[in-house]
């Protein structure tokens, strides 16, 4: 299936790899471990996803907490339906430092992969058990513009509005993925 959702070549769009499975790339600043801790450090994430303390094994249990108004300075305009505060109950499903991350998220499951590329590192982040076309187009705005501002943070830039930029986003997905 590998369909990417690209517009223009220089977008980083989520692919989707399989029913229900988008996956997204990035490549940034090395080495691993600092990325890795991107993933796993609660004070390292909230700048860039979702606040939440990981015990640091499989099988563990955490909430991420959502703060997407905090992530950018402006915030951006917060789209109808969106609360300041979210959150979600998480099980770590595999914990491989510091190349591997997975756990739940409601029903699906969204693994992080980090792999060394000389002085760089790739993260692919695959997201599996998407519900449906409107929750698609939602995580496939959600992810995009939370990579975009951890590429922004890692490599000490400033991320554009977090809002706008999903907004955005996901006006671009909903042209781009089927219906």
């Amino acid at each position: 299936m590998n369909r990417p959702l690209q517009s223009r070549p220089t977008a980083d769009y989520a692919t989707i790899t399989a029913p229900q499975t988008v996956r997204l790339q990035r490549l940034l600043s090395g080495p691993v471990e600092r990325i890795w801790n991107y993933l796993t450090d609660d004070a390292l994430r909230r700048t860039w996803l979702a606040a939440g303390q990981m015990q640091p094994a499989a099988g563990t249990s955490f909430t991420l907490t959502w703060r997407n108004d905090e992530l950018t300075d402006p915030p951006g305009n917060r789209p109808e339906g969106f609360d300041s505060e979210n959150s979600l109950q998480s099980t770590i499903t595999e914990y491989d430092p510091p190349h591997r991350l997975a756990f739940t998220w409601g029903s699906g499951e969204v693994a992080f992969d980090l792999e060394p590329q000389g002085d760089k590192v790739q993260l692919t982040v695959t997201h599996r058990g998407i519900s449906d076309r409107t929750n698609m187009l939602m995580v496939g705005a959600g992810w995009h513009q939370h990579l975009d501002t951890l590429v922004a943070r890692a490599g000490g830039g400033t991320p554009e509005p977090f809002w706008d930029g999903w907004t955005r986003l996901r006006d671009e997905y909903d042209a781009l993925i089927p219906a």
